[in-house]
C-alpha cells in the first residue's frame, strides 16, 4: 500500500505543478468518457451490493512476507519511506535478481484458504480481496504472461488465488483481487518517470520517481510492460477466476488517461459486473478510497460509494516486529465510524511467509464477529442518517502513519453514539456498557414520533421520549462486551 503522507504530498505537488492536469480524464476524448459512464451505470447491482456489504477482508501477501520488514539485519523503519513491509524491495533498493531469489524460499505449506475464508465469514465480513500481484511484480496465481509467479518460480506450486476464490464461493463470500497495474519493480521499467519529466519540465525528483524502480530498472519500455505483462495478466485474472465483484488497482501516479481507461475496459469486456476502485487513475473508478487508514471528514465524501482500507497493525505485508495490533474495540470503532458516514471498511491481514495468519488478527476478528452476530443489523444494508454521531469523543486518523503515531488508548463514555438508518428504523450504536438509563439526545420528539424501542439481542425495552432526548431503561444485568445497539422504529421520521 502507498504511504499516505507521501501520497498526499505528491498529490499536492502534482496539482501545484500541473502534472495532474496533464493526465486528467477531462482531457481524454469525450467519446471515452461517455463509454466509461455507460459501463459504470451498468454496474448498479454490484454497486448496491457493495454499499450494503460494509465490511471486507484485505489480504497483502507475497515474497515480502519472508524478510518480514527486515533486510540483512536492518529494519525497514531505518530505510527510506514508506515503512511498510511489502515495500522492502523499494526501501532497501534490492536488485531484481536478488529479490527474485526469495521465490525459491516461498513454500507456505501452512496456508489454508478454507480457514481464512471461514475466519472472514465468522468475523462478519462479506467479501475478500487479495493481492494477486503487488509492486514487487510477483504473482500469486498461475500466469502465462510471466514466469515470476507462484507456479513457475516457487517450490509451493499452488495457485493461491484459485484456492481462495473457490473457498469464498463455498461460503458465499464475494471475491476480488488487488493488482498493482502501474508499479512493477521487476518488469515495469521506471514507471514512466522519464515521460512525466518530459511532459512537466522542472518537476522534483520526488514527483518524478516516487514508487518507481530507478535503482535497478528493467530494460524494457513501460509500454512493453503494459502490453506483455500487465494487460495480459489482468485478462488472465478475469478469465481464470469468474464471478468476481471487485478489482482493486493501486498507485496510479504518472498513469495516462488512455492507460487507465484500457485497464477499465479490459475488465469490463470479460467481467462487466466487477466494480473498480479509483486508484485505477484519471477518474475512471466506480468507487473511491479516501486513503489508507484514513477516516474522512463529512465534507470529504465523494458522490461515489467509498471504502476505507485499514491494517491490523501498521503494516500491510507481514512485519515481524510490529506488534501494535488493533483491539476488537478499535476495529469496531473504525467500522462504526466509517459506516455511520456511509462508507465501507476493508481490514487487512498479512500472513507470514509460512502462510499463517497472526494469532492477534485471528482472535480479535473472532471477537468482532461475536459483536456483529448480535448487532450486525445496525451495520449491513444501512445508510447514513442525517446525524452521524453524538458525544464528546472525537478521533481523527488521517493515514497509516497518523494511526501509528497516535496509537489507540480511548475510553468511550456512555454518552457516545453513532447512527445508521434502514427504512423507518434508526440505530444508535454504543461502544461502552450502558448506564442505568440510556440517554440519546438525537432521538428527541423533534426527530419524530417513536413507535418501538429495542436493544439488539435483548428485545423491546421501556422508553420515554421527551423534547430533549430518548430515555431508555437498561435491562437488569445487561453488561455487553464492546457496546450495544438501540433500535428505534419511528411512526414518522422528520
Amino acid at each position: 500500500m502507498r504511504n499516505i503522507f507521501l501520497s498526499l504530498l505528491l498529490i499536492s505537488v502534482f496539482k501545484s505543478t500541473g502534472l495532474c492536469q496533464s493526465y486528467s480524464a477531462d482531457q481524454y476524448p469525450e467519446i471515452r468518457l461517455k463509454e466509461w459512464e455507460k459501463m459504470n451505470q451498468s454496474k448498479q447491482s454490484t454497486i448496491d451490493w457493495f454499499k450494503d456489504a460494509k465490511f471486507g477482508l484485505f489480504i497483502h501477501w507475497g515474497l515480502y512476507a519472508i524478510p518480514a520488514g527486515i533486510w540483512k539485519g536492518a529494519k525497514i523503519h531505518d530505510m527510506r519511506e514508506p515503512h511498510v513491509a511489502e515495500w522492502i524491495m523499494y526501501a532497501a533498493k534490492i536488485s531484481r535478481d536478488e529479490y527474485a531469489q526469495l521465490a525459491g524460499q516461498f513454500n507456505p505449506t501452512a496456508f489454508n484458504a478454507d480457514e481464512i475464508a471461514r475466519l472472514a465469514r465468522d468475523a462478519g465480513m462479506k467479501y475478500i480481496v487479495i493481492t494477486s500481484k503487488h509492486h514487487d511484480g510477483f504473482a500469486l496465481f498461475d500466469s502465462k504472461a510471466s514466469d515470476f509467479d507462484i507456479i513457475d518460480a516457487t517450490p509451493f506450486k499452488r495457485d493461491i488465488i484459485k484456492e481462495l476464490h473457490e473457498a469464498c464461493k463455498k461460503l458465499g463470500l464475494a471475491f476480488g483481487v488487488y493488482y498493482s497495474h502501474n508499479i512493477d519493480w521487476h518488469d515495469g521499467s521506471e514507471a514512466q518517470s522519464a515521460l512525466s519529466e518530459k511532459l512537466n519540465p522542472g518537476i522534483s525528483e520526488f514527483e518524478k520517481t516516487f514508487g518507481a524502480n530507478t535503482w535497478d530498472s528493467s530494460h524494457n519500455t513501460f509500454d512493453d510492460y503494459l502490453q506483455n505483462k500487465a494487460y495480459p495478466q489482468v485478462k488472465e485474472l478475469m478469465i481464470q477466476y469468474p464471478d468476481m465483484k471487485l478489482l482493486w488497482y493501486d498507485m496510479d501516479y504518472r498513469m495516462t488517461a488512455e492507460q487507465s481507461y484500457n485497464f477499465y475496459k479490459i475488465v469490463y469486456g470479460l467481467q462487466p459486473q466487477i466494480i473498480i476502485n479509483d486508484r485505477i487513475g484519471n477518474g475512471f473508478g466506480d468507487y473511491t478510497i479516501p486513503g489508507d487508514n484514513k477516516i474522512p471528514e463529512e465534507y470529504e465524501h465523494s458522490k461515489k460509494p467509498w471504502e476505507t482500507v485499514g491494517t491490523f497493525n501498521n503494516s500491510w505485508g507481514f512485519n515481524s516486529y510490529d506488534n501494535d495490533w488493533k483491539s476488537p474495540l478499535e476495529v469496531l470503532y473504525w467500522l462504526v465510524e466509517i459506516v455511520s458516514k456511509g462508507g465501507n471498511y476493508m481490514l487487512n491481514i498479512g500472513p507470514t511467509g509460512e502462510g499463517v495468519v497472526p494469532a492477534q488478527s485471528v482472535n480479535n476478528l473472532k471477537d468482532v464477529g461475536k459483536w456483529l452476530a448480535i448487532n450486525g443489523e445496525a451495520i449491513y444494508g444501512t445508510e447514513k442518517w442525517k446525524i452521524t454521531r453524538e458525544g464528546s469523543t472525537v478521533i481523527n486518523f488521517k493515514s497509516t502513519e497518523d494511526r501509528a503515531a497516535k496509537g489507540f488508548e480511548v475510553h468511550f463514555p456512555p454518552q457516545d453514539f453513532w447512527f445508521t438508518r434502514k427504512g423507518d428504523a434508526c440505530y444508535a450504536i454504543s461502544l461502552e456498557k450502558p448506564d442505568e438509563n440510556i440517554i440519546i439526545k438525537s432521538f428527541n420528539t423533534k426527530t419524530g414520533k417513536i413507535n418501538t424501542v429495542s436493544i439488539l439481542g435483548q428485545g423491546k425495552v421501556k422508553f420515554k421520549q421527551t423534547k430533549d432526548a430518548l430515555i431508555v431503561t437498561t435491562p437488569k444485568g445487561f453488561l455487553p462486551t464492546n457496546g450495544f445497539v438501540v433500535k428505534v422504529v419511528f411512526a414518522e421520521l422528520n
